[in-house]
């Protein structure tokens, strides 16, 4: 098999939920334990930190796993969806797993996993939590697919739990209040393992379901935003955004969205507790890993600065939580602005189009995945709502379009949905 055609397998074979969303979400851990058991449970091998939250658990799983490599700690990284390549979601040191080892785990293990009907997010895990085996990481950062209770990478038994925020997202899934999302997510708690809550932005019901979990496993809690780090945060005339912190002094970010404010605040409070657990981070591989997180571990498309004339920005953000943090950095921008912007259907599209700014000019389109909102609903959405612009059968042909109606001093930016981004980036790969 080629690459490509093994691909082509696993996205035929096992349901891919980025391309076609519910069908493709197995509850329960059964299969998952089959795999781990016929792999000789390879995640205990080497030490794991886990990382759960509605918003900013990319960029929380990539920042602390470039500041473990600025450390010299060899670093495994398992995050999802991914944007251009499948193998960006499996990373040693920053960088992705061959096509060869891609290619032979398939042909090999066939013949195991094929009467599991497994999801491909189960097969997507059974192959990385091996590949750290065989690599000899010192140390895997493992993001969670959805939920944290019943997602499979719940099998590990972490050094240190992370869980960023709760916001509204997979409703269908993990429940339709914030304290339903909150317990789902607090199942990545472990007995005795300490947990960093990053935001609970006041909601004293989703504080107590965290508490109550620690509780109950013994489980030490540290909530960052009780211990702000942050002093302030300016963005940068590079679009960097810099931190005066308490403990660490000035970190220039190399990612500049408002929400890594947040995030931050989370990583340091994280890398804290990290330390006191035996790891040696220092106040420089700290300033190193926030400097050099998309170079050390290939992270992409979170405020991604893509050209400077127009300045061009691509942003993965997706849900009402993540797209309230990207509109308000946006309204503060003396520029005119160009949006490129489509979702997926099983979002709140009304409610976070509603939170655009209605005097940019806009560029409807659709990605190419199934979960893709039709452009012509989109469309209509949000010139109900204001919104004035038009549509475009594709994102290719909606960024052409707002980059050659746009001046050098314009501002362009693309999102609403991962695979917005990714159709964008894969089109500027091809370019």
């Amino acid at each position: 098999m080629t690459y490509q055609e093994t691909l082509d397998y696993l996205f035929n074979v096992a349901p891919l939920f980025q391309n076609i969303g519910q069908g493709a979400y197995k509850e329960g851990l059964s299969n998952t334990h089959a795999l781990d058991e016929h792999f000789g449970h390879p995640h205990k091998a080497y030490r794991t930190i886990h990382v759960a939250g509605t918003n900013g658990k990319g960029s929380c799983s990539h920042t602390i796993a470039a500041i473990l490599q600025s450390a010299g700690y060899k670093v495994g990284l398992y995050t999802s969806p991914h944007l251009v390549d499948f193998r960006e979601r499996i990373r040693v040191n920053g960088e992705m797993i061959s096509e060869e080892r891609v290619i032979d785990f398939v042909e090999k293990e066939r013949t195991f996993f094929e009467p599991l009907y497994p999801s491909f997010f189960e097969l997507t895990t059974a192959l990385a939590l091996l590949y750290f085996k065989e690599q000899k990481v010192d140390v895997a950062v493992i993001e969670v697919g959805l939920g944290g209770r019943l997602d499979c990478t719940n099998i590990i038994s972490p050094d240190l739990s992370v869980i960023t925020n709760i916001s509204f997202d997979h409703t269908q899934f993990l429940g339709s209040t914030l304290p339903a999302i909150a317990t789902e997510k607090a199942g990545i708690i472990k007995p005795n393992t300490p947990v960093v809550i990053g935001e609970t932005n006041g909601h004293e019901d989703v504080r107590d379901v965290f508490s109550r979990k620690a509780a109950e496993t013994g489980s030490p809690i540290i909530f960052a935003e009780e211990d702000n780090e942050i002093i302030s945060s300016p963005v940068s005339q590079s679009v960097k955004r810099i931190y005066e912190t308490k403990t660490y002094g000035t970190i220039e970010g190399q990612l500049g969205g408002e929400c890594q404010i947040f995030n931050t605040n989370t990583i340091l409070n994280a890398v804290s507790v990290l330390n006191d657990l035996g790891y040696n981070l220092t106040r420089e591989n700290v300033l190193d890993g926030f400097s050099k997180v998309c170079d050390l571990t290939g992270l992409m498309g979170r405020w991604q600065v893509m050209e400077t004339a127009p300045l061009t920005i691509c942003d993965t953000g997706h849900n009402v939580g993540g797209i309230e943090l990207i509109t308000k950095q946006l309204k503060t921008i003396n520029k005119k602005l160009r949006i490129v912007i489509g979702m997926v259907g099983d979002k709140d599209v009304k409610g976070s189009l509603s939170l655009f700014p209605k005097d940019a000019t806009y560029y409807f389109t659709q990605a190419s995945v199934k979960r893709a909102m039709d452009v012509n609903i989109i469309h209509s959405i949000g010139e109900e709502l204001g919104l004035k612009g038009n549509k475009y059968d594709n994102v290719a042909e909606a960024y052409r379009n707002a980059r050659k109606d746009a001046d050098n001093s314009d501002f362009i930016y693309i999102g609403g949905s991962s695979f917005v981004v990714a159709d964008y980036l894969q089109f500027v790969k091809n370019k």
